[in-house]
């Protein structure tokens, strides 16, 4: 088994050891290797650090763990890095959500005009954190689990030779979740998800063996309580290809706009009044003899980011495995820009991450990907070295955003909250 250095930027999160967590029960895939956690609040990463060391000898994991606040010395020697990141954490995305709810928009952490400037916030990180591997470890791999993850990628593959994967839990998800909700058994649930990071769509989808889309539209016939559980199932049998689930901005902006309003608080909100139960739970673990996390006192759940983790293993284990990834298309997708960063199945081993070519968007839905897919390119530039103009013309260009007066409303507030975490070309 491979057996090699790794940096996780962000390790010292919430989702920390969740991440841990999955490493632990994938340590004999790489086995003799080391993680380096890197994070900037030293007391938390250290909390994390000593609980990650203890699970693993609690369960034999043949693992070396380590921390530093020191992002060079992390990444030194690395063979792939794992990045998942937050600036400005949850009190950020509260604003992120507040602000447009504020103007009549929608709020959402990876979506609209929030989306927009947590990409801006990543990026401006992303763009440190790439030019430090371009001088301590040019040859490492990228795996970004940073939201927007697709702008991220878009981003440091336009202007950095450091080869970049974007990963989600996603396209596994979406077709499982949406088959549990009516009733279907997840695990009969086979599809191919293709597109855009939160934005996939399925070119091929089965259950039993058999087209899903007629079993949708039979549960739809026969009624479904639940208005989001309704939504998905209408929109999956009218564009006959089953959606991500943040398509309902989209297509239910209206209702999802008057939803989001009415409600007390915001997602972020309701995290971080959950954070500090996580921390306890983690604090009480690293005195336990035996530690194990509880899903439901865990950020996330127990396993966190274990796609990354199994794509991990199937590049340094030279696997050979398909796994939905987000890449430079190459024109694998005939529907995008062959620059365009995709989310995709994707062979994976030794010689990286490579793309499926043959299959193609739904024609229902080309143009609002098209549009989104202009957007993406667009936040990703002037995420990276653009200018406060060129911010506003990518945010207008934004489907939930679309008016010059609202973009420029929009950006003008959310610039001011979180001019801390943008570089003043962007104030």
């Amino acid at each position: 088994m491979a057996q090699v250095k790794l940096a996780y930027i962000g390790g010292g999160s919430t989702r920390g050891p969740g991440t841990v967590a999955s490493f632990i029960r994938q340590a004999a895939n790489f086995a003799g290797s080391e993680i380096v956690l890197h994070d900037l609040n030293e007391e938390k990463l250290d909390l994390v650090c000593r609980l990650a060391r203890k699970m693993a000898a609690a369960q034999g994991a043949d693992l070396k763990i380590s921390a530093t606040t020191d992002r060079k010395a992390a990444l030194d020697g690395c063979d792939g890095v794992l990045s998942s990141y937050r600036p400005g954490g949850f009190e950020a995305r509260h604003q992120d959500e507040r602000i447009p709810l504020s103007h009549g928009a929608i709020g959402q952490e990876t979506q609209g005009a929030g989306g927009f400037f947590m990409a801006l916030r990543a990026v401006h990180v992303a763009r440190g954190l790439v030019q430090d591997m371009e001088a301590i470890c040019p040859d490492a791999l990228l795996f970004n689990y940073t939201n927007p993850v697709n702008i991220v990628a878009q981003a440091v593959a336009d202007h950095s030779p450091v080869r970049v994967v974007s990963l989600c839990e996603g396209p596994l998800v979406f077709p499982a979740e949406l088959a549990e909700l009516v009733g279907l058994d997840p695990d009969r649930v086979r599809a191919v998800m293709l597109g855009l990071n939160h934005a996939c769509w399925s070119a091929e989808a089965e259950y039993d063996g058999q087209p899903m889309l007629p079993v949708l539209a039979q549960k739809l016939e026969g009624g479904i309580q639940d208005d989001w559980t309704r939504r998905w199932v209408e929109l999956a049998v009218t564009m006959d290809s089953l959606p991500a689930s943040y398509m309902k901005y989209y297509y239910f902006e209206q209702e999802m706009l008057a939803e989001l309003s009415a409600r007390s608080t915001t997602r972020a909100q309701d995290i971080l009044a959950d954070v500090p139960s996580y921390w306890q739970h983690y604090a009480e673990q690293l005195d336990a003899p035996n530690p194990t996390l509880e899903p439901q006192l865990s950020r996330g759940g127990i396993f966190e980011l274990e796609v990354a983790v199994d794509v991990m293993d199937a590049v340094f284990n030279d696997r050979h495995e398909v796994w939905p990834t987000n890449v430079v298309n190459g024109g694998a997708i005939a529907d995008f820009p062959d620059s365009q960063v995709v989310e995709v199945p994707c062979l994976v081993n030794r010689q990286g991450v490579r793309p499926v070519a043959g299959y193609r968007v739904p024609p229902p839905v080309r143009g609002l990907l098209s549009a989104l897919g202009e957007y993406q390119q667009l936040a990703a530039d002037a995420a990276w070295d653009g200018t406060r103009r060129q911010a506003i013309q990518a945010l207008t260009s934004n489907p939930l955003v679309r008016t010059l007066p609202l973009a420029q409303t929009l950006y003008e507030a959310l610039a001011h909250a979180h001019a801390q975490h943008l570089p003043e070309r962007l104030w």
